[in-house]
């Protein structure tokens, strides 16, 4: 058995929150851990440009999607390398098989974290850090087999995220006593229970001081103001803030009836197996 476990989640599902949450959780300090030094410690992404280069040295510019597809399973081993212990890891890849090759490599892998969000809010949030209309957000979201191009000048190779429904299901469609799925909307409406079961999932033994302070230097609010107060790294060139909203259910105000039902008819399934389908009222 791996080191690794993931932090998984279609992109804009509330990963930022979860991984602020442990960054806080182990950090374990009276002030809000710093949000730009999340990733390095004992939190990775497996999208990073720096672990990509250590695979391939030539110029990222003459990658294809194939090559990057090869070099994801000896990333994650790189990764897994990093340190002795347990580490995390976000990921926004769908649980698949790209060019030929795991987008995951269960080899280094002890577990997973799956964050779950409603698709309907997940729209505008999608629009919002990628500039688009909420229209074509939507068509992306309901693409199946996307692949979003890497982006050097934020240090990210492709992410193969599928469809908002295909990544769901590709990460939560099979029972797994190793997975842990969590919904964003729990995260929001009662956050003591829903992050002490996630601190009881990694077998954390965590005093409820300890649990709650991680808990309220991780909320929303707190994130908010540390970027106001010095920015955010992972904020696209098109976002005011990257830290919108924090709630459930904006998309009532949002996404007009027939945008709705775009989704619905996209993402049914899914939708229904996490009480996501707006009533027919």
């Amino acid at each position: 058995m791996g080191n690794i476990v993931w932090l998984a989640s279609y992109p804009k599902s509330g990963n930022t929150w979860m991984r602020a949450f442990l960054h806080n959780l182990f950090h374990n300090e009276a002030k809000p851990a710093d949000l730009n030094r999340m990733q390095g410690e004992i939190l990775q992404s497996d999208g990073s440009l720096m672990w990509f280069r250590m695979v391939d040295k030539r110029p990222v510019s003459e990658w294809s999607p194939e090559d990057v597809a090869a070099m994801r399973p000896k990333v994650c081993e790189l990764i897994a390398r990093g340190q002795p212990g347990s580490i995390f890891c976000k990921t926004h890849n769908a649980l698949m098989t790209v060019h030929g090759h795991p987008t995951i490599n269960l080899g280094v892998t002890s577990g997973a974290i799956y964050i779950v969000r409603n698709p309907l809010d997940v729209a505008s949030s999608s629009a919002d850090f990628m500039g688009t209309g909420l229209d074509q957000a939507i068509t992306l979201m309901a693409t199946d087999y996307l692949e979003m191009p890497h982006d050097p000048e934020r240090n990210n190779v492709s992410i193969f995220s599928g469809s908002w429904s295909q990544h769901v299901a590709s990460w939560t469609g099979r029972a797994n006593e190793r997975l842990h799925v969590v919904r964003y909307e729990d995260m929001v409406e009662k956050p003591s229970s829903t992050f002490a079961s996630v601190a009881r999932f990694l077998g954390l033994k965590t005093s409820r001081q300890r649990l709650l302070r991680a808990i309220r230097n991780s909320s929303f609010r707190n994130l908010q103001s540390q970027e106001s107060a010095g920015g955010f790294k992972e904020r696209s060139e098109h976002q005011k803030r990257f830290f919108r909203r924090g709630k459930a259910g904006g998309w009532k105000d949002e996404l007009s009836e027939s945008q709705v039902q775009r989704i619905c008819e996209a993402h049914g399934e899914q939708m229904k197996r996490f009480g996501y389908l707006p009533d027919e009222s």
